[in-house]
């Protein structure tokens, strides 16, 4: 996990990455006024919110506005479900779009708040996480919007329970040639908590080993339940090989994943220049049988068959030749 800085998306807030070791608070991206998880001691910030209960249980916790401006702003507070989007970023769902985590967060009668310039408002809010709700991690923010701008604080929140950490991968292959050559792959997380996953990529030719990735973590938080497709870069792709690949996935507390596919890489420049050369050669045999057969062709009139000699009747004609008989 990792440090969840906001960024605005048509029809989403985009979450970067957090980590429980800490780091700054989520804020807004331009001056004028911020929304964090309110300190829990006098000078003790916290990068996000932390929940933990039972199904049943009623949660509460503050989120601090900021005005650092000299106009007043109004605010205005919203709970919303987190997501991996495609390509593995942190977003939250839109209004009107929640109904999981985020629909749990109530901020009572302060779901708008009016911030006086050069103040700051701590406004309280409660989770109630409906009975029966499974357990493990149930990804939520608060949002905060004011003048087009919105701002998320993640909410880590988990039910107690059971955990799973279960993920693969799958569909596995091979784009691009020489030093931009990836490998595509989609993560799928098959539990019930986050992970943060490690990848590893082994290579084997028809001549030997190919270098390969060694384990490295991954710049993705993969929510539970949530398919991702990401790419991992191979500058050691062979230039002349077929290769054998092996995918290898890990994270904390998970069995490690793997997937397999193969690739043929060839050098396209001298394969290309290779191939023109043989058509070449194949034009120019096509072309000499032609003119060998047209040649042919034109030695016998036109019109005239070409009829087999018979070889008594050669013979008669010598014989009668030779002996001057008269005709």
């Amino acid at each position: 996990m990792r440090v969840l800085h906001t960024l605005t998306r048509l029809g989403a807030v985009l979450l970067a990455a957090a980590t429980l070791h800490g780091a700054p608070a989520a804020a807004a991206d331009e001056p004028g006024w911020t929304a964090e998880p309110a300190a829990g001691r006098p000078g003790t910030p916290r990068p996000y919110f932390y929940l933990a209960g039972t199904s049943g249980a009623v949660l509460e916790d503050r989120v601090a506005l900021a005005n650092t401006g000299d106009r007043e702003r109004v605010v205005t507070l919203r709970g919303a479900d987190a997501y991996n989007t495609p390509d593995g970023a942190l977003a939250v769902r839109p209004p009107g779009r929640t109904a999981g985590a985020g629909s749990w967060i109530s901020f009572g009668g302060a779901t708008t708040v009016t911030v006086p310039p050069r103040t700051r408002a701590v406004v309280p809010f409660t989770v109630t996480v409906p009975p029966a709700s499974p357990p493990g991690d149930h990804p939520a923010a608060v949002v905060a919007t004011e003048g087009g701008r919105e701002v998320a604080v993640r909410v880590h929140l988990r039910v107690g329970g059971p955990t799973l950490a279960a993920l693969t991968v799958e569909d596995v292959s091979v784009r691009g040639r020489g030093a931009a050559t990836a490998v595509a792959y989609t993560l799928v997380n098959r539990g019930n908590v986050a992970l943060a996953p490690e990848l590893a990529l082994h290579a084997e030719g028809r001549f030997g080993e190919v270098p390969g990735r060694s384990a490295r973590a991954l710049p993705v938080e993969l929510l539970p339940g949530q398919r991702v497709r990401l790419t991992e870069p191979w500058p050691g792709a062979p230039v002349l090989d077929r290769v054998a690949l092996t995918l290898t996935v890990t994270a904390p507390g998970a069995a490690p994943a793997a997937a397999k596919a193969s690739a043929w890489f060839l050098p396209w420049g001298i394969a290309a220049r290779t191939g023109a050369g043989l058509l070449a050669l194949g034009a120019a045999l096509a072309a000499a049988l032609l003119l060998v057969r047209t040649r042919g062709a034109r030695r016998r009139p036109r019109g005239e068959p070409e009829t087999a000699r018979d070889p008594s009747h050669e013979r008669a004609v010598r014989e009668h030749e030779l002996t001057g008989a008269p005709r």
